[in-house]
């Protein structure tokens, strides 16, 4: 993810996102946003939703994100503390990000070309080409 966007994040959201600059011996979000800027609309409304949460639902414990990065075609998204409904908008948004182009933010799908990967035509056969 491009470092305006990466920032952008940690700014709305710091205390989900506050070991993203920890050591790499603590945390993998030390090594930033390990996907494209495409699902940054989808990081950002979870993350919104489960501050949200969090806000109006005390005993929840508080949400720390390990690990945001692109696994298999789909966003992975890896926390401590939360509750079932944190996990069921993280799921949620997991799975939406299989139908959402990583590069760009369209609609996509899951391609498999040697590598699974989400991607809209168009991001797919700039790939293909090698062409930006």
């Amino acid at each position: 993810m491009n470092p305006e966007l990466d920032k952008q994040l940690c700014e709305d959201f710091p205390k989900i996102f506050a070991r993203r600059n920890g050591s790499p011996k603590e945390t993998a979000l030390a090594f930033g946003f390990e996907c494209g800027d495409g699902w940054y609309d989808i990081i950002s409304t979870l993350c919104a939703v489960i501050q949200n949460q969090i806000k109006y639902t005390p005993d929840i414990p508080e949400v720390v994100a390990l690990q945001v990065k692109e696994k298999y075609g789909t966003l992975r998204f890896y926390i401590y503390g939360g509750n079932d409904y944190t996990d069921g908008m993280i799921a949620m948004a997991e799975s939406m990000s299989g139908k959402i182009c990583e590069l760009c933010g369209n609609k996509g799908k899951i391609i498999n070309d040697g590598w699974l990967k989400t991607r809209c035509n168009t991001c797919h056969r700039v790939e293909e080409i090698g062409e930006e």
